[in-house]
Order: C-alpha cells, then structure tokens, then sequence
C-alpha cells in the first residue's frame, strides 16, 4: 500500500504556489511588471503568473483526485483494475491540458497548431508504433477482463501478483517483493492463476515394509484431522491419490488439496508437516536414502 504522505505533503505545496500566485496578482500596484514586460516582450509578468498559476492548479486538482482514488479499497478485483487505469490515464490526460492551457495563455493558437503538425503527428504514430500497441492492448485487456489488480499471472516463467494496470504497462510482484513491469503488447500467452481454485501438492515416502492396506484404511481419519485443523487455508479435506511412484528407498504416495492459489506453497508446506506427523503417530517412519553395502567374504 503507498504512503500518502508524499501527496499530501505535494497538495500542500501546490496549493502555497497558488497562493502565492494570487497574493502577487493582487499585489501588482506594488510589484514593476513592467521590466518583465521590457525583458520578455509579449511574456509579460501577467501571462507569467497566469502559467504559474494554472499548472500549480492543474497538479493541485490532479492529485486531489489521486488521493480520493486511493480512499477507495474495493475487494473486487475488477473495481481495483479500474481504479489503476484510471490513476494512469490522469497523468496523460494531466499533461495534455497543462500543454494546450499553456500555450493558450501565451497566445498560441492551439487549434492551428494542431492542425499544422497533423502530419508530424502521423510521421510520429508508425514511429511509436511500440507505444500505440501497449495503449490499445491495455484498452482490450480492460474491456476482455484478461486479468485484473489483484490475480496472480505467470507471464514467461515469472509468476506474481498483479499490482498495477496503466495505459501502457502491467507492474507483477512476486512473493519476494520483486517488481516485473510489462509492456501491455508483451502481455501474451499469460496464465492467471486465480481463475480457478488450486492445488497444493505432497508427495510422501513410506517404507517398503509397510502395510499399505492397513495405512490406506487409517488416511481418510487422517485428512479429516488435518482440514479440521486449517480450514483458513484449505478448501476441503486432503486426498490421497495413490501411489506415485516405486521408488529406490521408498514408495512414494501422492496427496493433494484445494487451496486458493494465494495459499498453495503454505498449504504444501501444512500438508507435509502435518503428514509427517500423523504417519509418525501410526508408527509409520518416512525413510530416508539409504545404500546397501554388500561385503565378499572372500
């Protein structure tokens, strides 16, 4: 979660630089504007304070906005998506109205200048192209509901939480605070995790002298045990597939339970502990590897 006490502290400091903006405007019968004007021209001490003031008061209401964005705290997945698009969007849309403000209240036709660079622009677009395929594939991705803020994703190998959705790139966390950031376009072939319930895995070793008859017809007593005592994390009682594999100083069986996948690699490790355990109980010792020396009497 972000500190707001940097955009507090960047509110605060805004809404000073406008007010000391209006404070020299009203001041102007005591302040000789009319150096500036000699020194600048055109760009006189009005327009100058007109600039500072609006991208004082541009940035102001910005982060206002950002701030009252982070009030809200939905669980909702998609909600959360939303809201990170939207905080993205702002920043552009923020530079856009400073840009063409700025340029009207130096006397600037903006619309003429748009018009002229029309071409430019274009000249511009298959330049960028990188940059106009991430918007676009941001803009789908939000509409499709791919993934959200909040999924866990494996994107290249690279598994973590989604933290953040811009207009161009996607932020992933792993577990180890790890920050991937994507390109929108580079978003492909991913897999989300949190559409589907998971399954923590265990596979556990017994002797080869064990009775496995005997073991299989105590393990369903034990399940019921071991969900009874994490139902936080576990969804149902754990399930005893079989035997997964003959191996050299054990035979292996294979155990598995439904879990969220924000909870699968602690469900795995409960499910070890607690197997470890209540095979010990029913006096069944998980082997080691172990080598048989065999020595020539000769």
């Amino acid at each position: 979660m972000k500190s707001k006490k940097p955009l507090l502290i960047r509110l605060i400091v805004l809404f000073v630089i406008m007010l000391i903006a209006f404070i020299i405007g009203w001041a102007r019968d005591v302040i000789d504007f009319d150096n500036l004007e000699e020194t600048f021209g055109e760009f006189n001490g009005t327009k100058l304070l007109c600039l500072i003031c609006m991208i004082a008061g541009v940035l102001f209401v910005e982060t206002l906005i950002v701030i009252v964005l982070d009030l809200f705290k939905p669980e909702n997945h998609r909600a959360r998506s939303v809201l990170s698009i939207i905080s993205s969007m702002l920043k552009y849309v923020t530079a856009i109205v400073i840009l063409c403000w700025g340029l009207s209240i130096l006397g600037a036709n903006v619309s003429t200048i748009v018009a002229s660079v029309g071409i430019l622009a274009l000249v511009i677009g298959f330049s960028a192209e990188s940059l106009i395929a991430d918007v676009v594939t941001g803009t789908f991705m939000l509409f499709e509901n791919q993934y959200n803020v909040g999924d866990i994703v494996e994107v290249d190998g690279f598994r973590g939480t989604v933290t953040n959705i811009g207009i161009r790139t996607t932020s992933i966390t792993d577990p180890g605070g790890n920050v991937k950031i994507v390109n929108n376009s580079s978003m492909q072939n991913i897999l989300n995790r949190s559409n589907k319930t998971s399954r923590s895995i265990c596979n556990i070793g017994i002797p080869y002298a064990t009775d496995l008859e005997g073991l299989e017809a105590e393990i369903p007593a034990l399940m019921e045990r071991i969900y009874a005592a994490h139902p936080d994390v576990m969804k149902a009682a754990p399930r005893y597939l079989g035997v997964q594999e003959l191996a050299d100083s054990a035979v292996v069986l294979r155990f598995v339970v439904d879990v969220d996948e924000n909870d699968i690699y602690s469900g795995a490790r409960l499910l070890n502990h607690d197997l470890l355990l209540g095979f010990r109980k029913l006096k069944v010792e998980v082997p080691f590897p172990q080598l048989d020396v065999h020595m020539d009497k000769q």
